[in-house]
């Protein structure tokens, strides 16, 4: 059996901008409120609250998991769900789109009415500029294409924050948080707060032995998608080439040897694909 090698990343230099750690430090629900407040400066935001719901929701076999870095809800039942997205990449909308959809399928039990559906905003926090305008935020939500000031009304938001904006679009309280994501040092009193509970979290063992497990079980799934991908690839040539050469008229007894020699398999291996062919 293969002896499995931790990754190798280094635990002490991983901050604010790692999925993993900010999930954890926004555990805290002072820090998590604070900063939906630098989101929000309008919104009045009492009291949050963690919903006991699953850390990977997948609602079937065949779907794709969804592992939620933070969802929160506030005490007028509007849903937050807050990603660190490290990656850059034109699939993110679409994500969201698909984490939205999640959600809604937990929210709703079977035989509700829509209109029990929650308020509910994805937010992203980029560390590039995914659509290239230089603002720090883009918010969409659903409009009238021939009418823009008319909503559609669901109740859905997806915000994107961006860690590389260079226009001066947002308050200087979200501003200085996502400088600090950027990497850039701050004197912000949030941001210092946030400092401390990131090292903190770093010292906490069960949190860097969790993450491992998390990274190693990630490599896993990745070197297993390449063997698949191998063995597919393989399939696919057998079955080519058992096709070109039956259309040059070659007898089966010289096609079951060419697969023996080729693909170093035994006589009733290169029968078994030599009959699926056929």
């Amino acid at each position: 059996m293969k002896e499995r090698k931790p990754p190798d990343i280094n635990w002490e230099e991983l901050g604010i901008s790692n999925d993993f750690l900010f999930g954890k430090v926004m555990r805290d629900p002072e820090l998590c409120q604070e900063l939906l407040q630098r989101i929000f400066p309008d919104m009045e935001i009492a009291h949050i609250e963690y919903p006991e719901l699953q850390k990977e929701i997948k609602p079937d076999a065949d779907a794709r998991s969804v592992r939620l870095d933070v969802y929160i809800n506030d005490e007028k039942g509007t849903v937050y769900d807050i990603e660190m997205q490290t990656i850059s990449g034109r699939e993110l909308p679409k994500r969201s789109r698909y984490y939205q959809c999640m959600i809604d399928l937990q929210l709703l039990d079977k035989g509700q009415p829509y209109s029990k559906l929650n308020k509910s905003f994805i937010i992203f926090i980029c560390l590039s500029d995914l659509f290239g305008r230089g603002r720090h935020r883009y918010t969409f939500e659903n409009i009238c294409k021939e009418e823009p000031t008319l909503f559609l009304g669901d109740g859905t938001a997806k915000i994107f924050l961006n860690a590389e904006g260079e226009l001066e679009d947002v308050k200087e309280e979200l501003k200085a948080f996502l400088d600090y994501v950027a990497g850039k040092p701050s004197e912000d009193e949030y941001v210092q707060k946030l400092e401390k509970a990131v090292r903190q979290a770093k010292e906490n063992r069960k949190w860097r032995h969790e993450y491992m497990t998390l990274l190693m079980r990630d490599q896993e799934n990745i070197e297993r998608g390449r063997e698949e991908g191998r063995e597919e690839g393989r399939e696919e040539g057998i079955y080519t080439m058992i096709s070109t050469l039956c259309e040059l008229n070659i007898p089966e007894e010289v096609i079951l040897k060419k697969l023996q020699e080729k693909y170093h398999m035994t006589l009733e291996g290169a029968y078994g694909y030599l009959k699926k062919a056929l």
